[in-house]
């Protein structure tokens, strides 16, 4: 128990002070196996890669797809395209509420996180700016409508945090919906009047919009236009349509988009190389910090303080549900990545998550749900990569923005996990 704790710490900090888990990873493993009577070469070389290897081979597929995806959108101007028509129907006067929407419908589509930030800062300088609202609450309000309730609680979600909890407890993207839109009320609600109420505390204060110093970003693309918007939503819709509608393998679900986007854009075709070879390349380095992760998780497992630290989990009173959600958060803090700290947990217990929802009579749907809204919290701790991708591309830093981002991507959404087990406790999915 102590060299597990001792292997959770050392990613914390390492993670924290800015070390890749790559590496980190692999040292924390060694010491929970040195401290727990493993053998380090065996444990290193079998059981910890075992794990690596096992999650790559399900999941790299998705990871590559996604990203290339996400990359086409960005790219062909596509992603722009639908950020701008959407802030036309809501309007400048709601610029808070035209990002978050903008980012969400993105997410929401299949576009990966990172490609929704830069798809929607320029947006939300042009409407920040119309506004008059501080420049400090950009970063928070992209990161309500994109690290949040369409990552993780709105049902159908081809966002990677819904589709593990697939692999352990045998359901489909669309598990649990009311538990899912319940939360994802909380999150999306409760985000947007903290962030309203925010905008009119600053300015109250006197704070209003500076422009940032590098002005260099545009709403266009090379050619000073951008797809149709009805146009550039079909790629999204048929991501979501095809995976949860006709039920198709998600592979395919983002092969089908990938084919649309390049059709749409076909006058384009010259840049389709660039696009996918950065969205495959990018890919690579997701795939495997989450991959060191789960082998960590692997270790873990295998150590003989594993069993007390499922005692432990396990023992947790009242209902498995908020054992399961506490051990992710944790993890997924300590990690830093939402994906990597689900990962861990359900590759240590999971087997034993389904165990109880079989003898209980709670549906694996439940566990589902909760696993992925509960892997969206403590993740965006200040370490977390979207986070400082987030505030460089913003030009802010973790002073101007950060309290305001854990507010609304790690407090509401850990309050919104709570809400969710109430609502499955009462008998509702």
């Amino acid at each position: 128990m102590l060299g597990i704790l001792l292997g959770l710490i050392l990613i914390m900090v390492l993670a924290y002070m800015g070390w890749s888990i790559i590496w980190v990873a692999p040292i924390a493993a060694g010491v929970v196996a040195l401290t727990g009577g493993l053998d380090l070469l065996d444990a290193y070389t079998n059981t910890y890669m075992e794990g690596f290897v096992g999650f790559a081979k399900t999941w790299f597929p998705v990871f590559m797809l996604g990203a290339i995806f996400g990359k086409l959108m960005e790219d062909t101007g596509m992603a722009k395209s639908v950020a701008m028509g959407l802030t036309k129907i809501i309007g400048t006067q709601r610029a808070i509420l035209g990002v978050i929407v903008s980012a969400a419908v993105l997410t929401y589509g299949g576009v990966s996180l990172f490609v929704v930030v830069f798809a929607v800062y320029p947006l939300a300088l042009a409407l920040f700016r119309e506004a008059n609202i501080p420049r400090r609450l950009i970063p928070p309000t992209v990161a309500l409508g994109a690290f949040t309730f369409t990552m993780t609680a709105i049902p159908g979600t081809p966002q990677i945090q819904n589709l593990i909890p697939t692999e352990y407890y045998g359901t489909n993207a669309m598990a649990a919906p009311v538990m899912g839109l319940s939360a994802a009320v909380v999150m999306a609600v409760g985000g947007y009047l903290y962030l309203r109420w925010r905008e009119k505390k600053l300015t109250a204060a006197g704070e209003v919009y500076t422009e940032p110093k590098d002005k260099k970003v545009t709403t266009e693309d090379d050619n000073g236009k951008v797809p149709h918007v009805a146009l550039s939503f079909l790629p999204l819709v048929l991501v979501v349509f095809t995976l949860n509608v006709l039920n198709w393998d998600i592979v395919v679900a983002l092969l089908t988009g990938i084919v649309s986007i390049m059709l749409f854009n076909i006058s384009k075709f010259k840049g389709f190389t660039k696009a996918i070879n950065g969205g495959a390349s990018g890919s690579v380095i997701a795939i495997i910090n989450t991959s060191a992760a789960v082998g960590f998780g692997s270790v873990v497992r295998a150590v003989p303080g594993f069993e007390r630290l499922t005692e432990l989990v396990m023992g947790i009173p009242g209902n498995p549900l908020f054992s399961q959600a506490a051990a992710i958060n944790v993890l997924a803090g300590a990690t830093g990545s939402a994906s990597g700290g689900m990962g861990i947990t359900l590759e240590a217990l999971g087997e034993q998550y389904y165990q109880i929802a079989m003898n209980t009579g709670i549906p694996p749907e439940a566990f589902h749900r909760v696993a992925s809204i509960a892997s969206g919290g403590l993740d965006v701790l200040p370490h977390n990569g979207a986070v400082l991708t987030l505030l460089a591309i913003t030009g802010m830093t973790h002073k101007d923005s950060y309290k305001d981002i854990f507010v609304v991507g790690a407090l509401i959404p850990v309050l919104s996990v709570v809400v969710a087990i109430l609502v499955s406790m009462i008998g509702l999915l």
